[in-house]
């Protein structure tokens, strides 16, 4: 068994949430994320697409219960010894083999915190877990327990981190070594992901963006493989990806002669992104970060243009998205701590002219500020 932590690191993990649950005055917390799950014990998988959760009570009792295929899984990458499975079978309801595990735990009556903010908790099976301990004990959601939590960093999760900046750097060469016109999206990105998974990274927790012509002013991934035009743009979104941890960058590349807006939009995204990295520090409030790049956009003219958020933390996360909590939009009351990390993003997209330009990296919050991770060029590349 290789874990990624140490004993040490481990531990004190489980300390910090033992004493979360005392503050909250929980018997037992029930967890749902895979996040949770790996950061706590380092499991690793991907059957949180079936019902599975993570029992932990205030004794310091952990019982994982999960399906037949991921035993070993557990087994192999995490530090769970006792390992629950309930079988598959037409009509099975894993919640009563919970059930079980309750009952050993002597949680009768008890306060009992569930993570309901989980992609694994469908809601379907939220309705039988509730139904299930109804009048059998008192519940109440603390899906944020563990992730305000992990929204700082330690040492060891920071070098990660850094290490997928690495690996996003490298596929950003890719990019623009393989954007040109008559070059197909679909080998950019097969180049982009070759050099992170060489480098001994992960798949990220969702797709890379990329789009071109009238689909690079999308912000999500779509299956179109377009082949880039004598003057085109190319929209990048992408992550380093290192023992799950998280590093993502975002670029607009174009080829040929650009439009004499791009350039325009260029220098506003690269205006907001410094303006942002000076709000981005201890003691700030995360919705501070993000008035401050509506208002660079707004007094540019590009209010129609801008995203009502511009980043969110990151870290281990898995599919389907690699955002982290906290998010960067007004009003958000969080604030920002050393040993967060930010991804930021400064989105423009003009539909009436159908241009589009983005500017995001990474960074680390630290004693005195914050350090960009990636150690490419800010600036626009033509090709």
């Amino acid at each position: 068994m290789a874990l990624h932590f140490s004993k040490q690191e481990f531990l004190q993990r489980k300390t910090k949430v033992l004493q979360s649950m005392k503050e909250q005055s929980l018997d037992a917390l029930l967890m749902f994320r895979q996040e949770s799950m790996y950061w706590l014990t380092g499991y690793d998988t991907f059957g949180y697409v079936f019902f599975q959760t993570l029992v932990l009570d205030n004794k310091g009792n952990v019982i994982l219960l999960t399906r037949a295929p991921d035993l070993r899984q557990a087994q192999n990458t995490s530090n769970i010894e006792d390992i629950r499975i309930w079988v598959d079978k037409d009509n099975s309801n894993p919640v009563y083999d919970l059930k079980k595990i309750l009952e050993e735990l002597s949680l009768k009556g008890k306060k009992i915190g569930i993570e309901y903010e989980a992609y694994g908790l469908t809601g379907r099976n939220a309705l039988r877990l509730n139904k299930s301990l109804e009048g059998y004990c008192n519940i109440e959601d603390q899906s944020e327990l563990i992730t305000k939590l992990r929204v700082i960093k330690s040492p060891e999760e920071i070098t990660y981190v850094k290490k997928a900046a690495e690996l996003a750097d490298l596929a950003l060469d890719q990019a623009w070594k393989y954007t040109k016109a008559g070059e197909s999206e679909a080998k950019i990105l097969g180049e982009m992901q070759k050099v992170v998974l060489e480098g001994g990274g992960d798949y990220p927790a969702n797709e890379y963006i990329i789009g071109s012509g009238h689909n690079a002013l999308l912000c999500r991934y779509q299956s179109e493989k377009r082949v880039l035009s004598n003057t085109d743009q190319l929209s990048i979104e992408w992550a380093g990806t290192y023992k799950h941890y998280h590093s993502a960058m975002f670029r607009t590349i174009t080829v040929g002669k650009p439009d004499a807006k791009h350039f325009k939009m260029y220098d506003a995204c690269l205006e907001a992104l410094k303006n942002c990295e000076k709000k981005l520090i201890p003691g700030s409030k995360v919705g501070e970060v993000f008035d401050i790049h509506a208002k660079t956009f707004d007094d540019l003219g590009y209010n129609k243009s801008r995203m009502n958020a511009c980043g969110y933390s990151l870290g281990s996360t898995f599919s389907p998205n690699w955002m982290d909590w906290p998010m960067l939009y007004t009003d958000n009351p969080y604030i920002i701590k050393t040993g967060n990390i930010f991804f930021m993003h400064m989105i423009l997209m003009d539909s009436d002219n159908k241009l589009a330009m983005n500017l995001g990296e990474t960074y680390l919050v630290t004693e005195n500020g914050n350090e960009r991770l990636g150690k490419q060029k800010l600036d626009l590349v033509n090709l």
